[in-house]
């Protein structure tokens, strides 16, 4: 903006507003300057003035005339229609159009900064060696790589150097309040860049810092909140007395009511509340909700956390060295423990008090119990229950980030070719030991749990129905929107050679890729071909896109191996896809049992405490509804009535 110097009309009537300034000389103005705009303003080092003639909204439904009033102001750069008040240090920030600042005790920058940018978490092993750098772009790909692949020396430097060439870029003497952000009622705010539309309100500490923000999806850090050294992103709300050491939280997060936290990264869409986090790489969807959990030195993504929930991660010798790793969709029930170092395979729930190491990566949908100090692996069982495939459902429409710039790339697909080929793993581990075990053993023991023998071939029935329901849902999703299908026309899509680069399967932080695609990567970072942060984002993005023709390969190879052909028939596609109905309807129709127990006689209890049986069974009416009434009965009934016809339409079709 075009300023000049003050002149001495407007230094007399500014002296008489109760203004003062180490040297006038340093404070510039616009043409059009009212002294009345200020007053009771000290003023020191060099001071750019905008115009104030309107008024602003502080808060919701209060209106302030805008101006700067009854505050200590330093080498700062104030824009057009912004409201100061109230604020006893605001030094060497630019404050941008619409901002409202008011009863504000530091608001200032000392020295260089990268706000918050390049602090460095010893994340999921709290005695170092996963060190994550963060900055205000990191997403949970890139921090998986950095954190997981420790081993890839090259990878690791060429990540470094990237991350440290962008971090340089964000380094400053001053900082930004970006326009139409909001602060006010708060303490001690040092070295911190505060986004558009953000709303800071009654923290205690913010120091060292960056609160991403957007007019779409704006930031909000509240009411007691002590922060250091962390990286807030658009759509995250931080309030209600959090404290934050060496954190990063990710797009859409929630923390609040006294949640604690410190070297600890929150990707999207997680929530902590009461609790706390140390050493924890929470993917997305990660979810703690209760006073006495401690998550420590953990990887755990679409994870709830019950209540009580704890782990230790040392042995009293060397310290916290251990790490524990939850696949995506583990639950821990009330009170549970574990052990560090353990692996838990996705969508499994852990129950109870684990002193051995266990190891189920390769058994998903499992149930861990413990019973007399030992732990027993119950392997699918977890596979038909209500609560994995409704959490399977709600993800997605539980996805609070609002920002067009989604940083996290996320794959919510249930049945993917990552617990593909888990379960085809688990097939292999349960039939070895089966084989292995005697006839007349109750238990085998499986990387420290015990699984009862009599269990293993129904185990391995069950994880065969996984594959078989996700190839035919591959096909359906290929023919679904196909009103006319001909042979001719898509016989191609069923014609071709097994590709093994669409095969070996990693959850990279959310996101379903191969290890093909993840070696090509480093490769190109290696070789300099992604030598920006920006250009690491397109790739990863390019990469999600082709999410879709990877997952069809993936069933080509499947179906190709099944059939010993590289070209499948007529006959050989309709078989598959009437194994699909039955086994869709047989899974549905046990979910669905799973489900009837939450409204069975046992779940009534407590309902009409005042009144007799009929009572409570209309009180659990109008709180609960009935089985046939709910919404996610409803639409699993409609799936299983569905197969039948659709699975005939398409084998029709093809016959003509």
């Amino acid at each position: 903006m075009e300023q000049r110097h003050l002149n001495s009309s407007e230094i007399t009537a500014l002296d008489k507003n109760g203004c003062r300034a180490e040297d006038w000389s340093k404070v510039l103005v616009k043409n059009g300057f009212n002294p009345d705009w200020i007053h009771n303003v000290t003023f020191a080092g060099e001071v750019a003035i905008g115009d104030y003639r309107s008024t602003i909204e502080v808060e919701s439904g209060c209106m302030k005339k805008c101006g700067l009033y009854d505050s200590y102001i330093r080498n700062c750069t104030i824009a057009d229609q912004v409201y100061i008040a109230n604020v006893k240090n605001l030094a060497n920030y630019v404050i941008e159009e619409d901002v409202a600042i008011e009863n504000v005790g530091e608001l200032t920058v000392s020295g260089e900064t990268a706000f918050g940018n390049g602090a460095e978490l010893e994340i999921l092993n709290e005695g170092g060696g996963r060190v994550l750098t963060i900055y205000d772009r990191l997403t949970s790909q890139i921090a998986y790589m950095i954190v997981v692949y420790r081993h890839d020396v090259a990878l690791q430097k060429a990540l470094s150097k990237l991350i440290g060439n962008y971090i340089t870029q964000q380094k400053s003497t001053r900082g930004v309040v970006a326009r139409e952000a909001r602060i006010y009622n708060s303490n001690i705010i040092r070295n911190v860049r505060i986004g558009e539309n953000a709303t800071v309100s009654g923290v205690l500490l913010l120091e060292e810092g960056t609160i991403v923000s957007c007019r779409a999806d704006p930031a909000y850090v509240g009411e007691g909140v002590v922060a250091k050294h962390f990286i807030i992103q658009t759509g995250v709300r931080v309030e209600s007395s959090v404290v934050l050491d060496k954190c990063f939280v990710g797009q859409g997060t929630r923390l609040g009511k006294q949640f604690s936290a410190e070297n600890t990264a929150f990707f999207a869409n997680c929530e902590g509340f009461h609790g706390e986090a140390v050493s924890v790489f929470a993917g997305p969807y990660t979810v703690t909700h209760h006073k006495s959990t401690l998550l420590i030195a953990a990887m755990v993504s679409f994870y709830n956390a019950g209540s009580g929930t704890n782990q230790s991660n040392h042995m009293y010798k060397l310290g916290p060295l251990h790490q524990g790793v939850l696949e995506r969709g583990s639950k821990t029930g009330s009170s549970s423990y574990m052990i560090w170092p353990a692996h838990i395979g996705a969508f499994s729930v852990v129950i109870g008090k684990h002193l051995t190491h266990i190891d189920t990566s390769d058994l998903p949908f499992s149930y861990i119990i413990e019973r007399e100090g030992k732990s027993f692996l119950k392997p699918a069982m977890n596979l038909f229950t209500s609560g994995t495939r409704r959490d399977s459902v709600k993800w997605p429409s539980r996805d609070r980030r609002r920002d067009s710039d989604r940083l996290d790339l996320i794959n919510f697909d249930f049945l993917s070719p990552y617990l593909v080929e888990k379960t085809m793993r688990g097939i292999e581990a349960l039939r070895n030991l089966d084989e292995s075990s005697q006839p007349d053993q109750e238990f085998v023991k499986y990387q420290g749990t015990y699984i009862r023998r009599a269990a293993l071939k129904s185990a391995i029935q069950n994880y065969e129905m996984v594959a078989t329901i996700f190839c035919g849902n591959q096909i359906i999703r290929k023919f679904g929107s196909i009103e006319n299908l001909a042979w001719d026309e898509v016989k191609n899509m069923f014609t071709g050679q097994i590709d093994e680069s669409a095969e070996n399967w990693v959850d990279l932080g959310g996101m379903f890729v191969t290890r093909s695609e993840i070696e090509e990567i480093s490769l190109a970072l290696q070789q300099n071909r992604l030598d920006s942060t920006a250009k690491l984002e397109n790739a990863l993005r390019q990469i999600h896109q082709k999410y879709e023709e990877m997952t069809w390969q993936f069933c080509l190879n499947l179906l190709f191996k099944t059939f010993k052909t590289n070209a499948l028939n007529v006959d050989q596609i309709c078989q598959v896809l009437n194994e699909w109905q039955e086994s869709v309807i047989r899974f549905n129709t046990l979910v669905l049992k799973d489900a009837e127990k939450e409204f069975d006689q046992c779940s009534r209890i407590g309902y009409g405490i005042d009144g007799d049986q009929a009572v409570r069974d209309r009180d659990f009416r109008a709180v609960r509804g009935t089985f046939d009434e709910n919404k996610f009965v409803i639409e699993l009934k409609k799936e299983s009535d569905k197969a039948k016809p659709e699975v005939a339409r398409i084998c029709a079709a093809l016959r003509k």
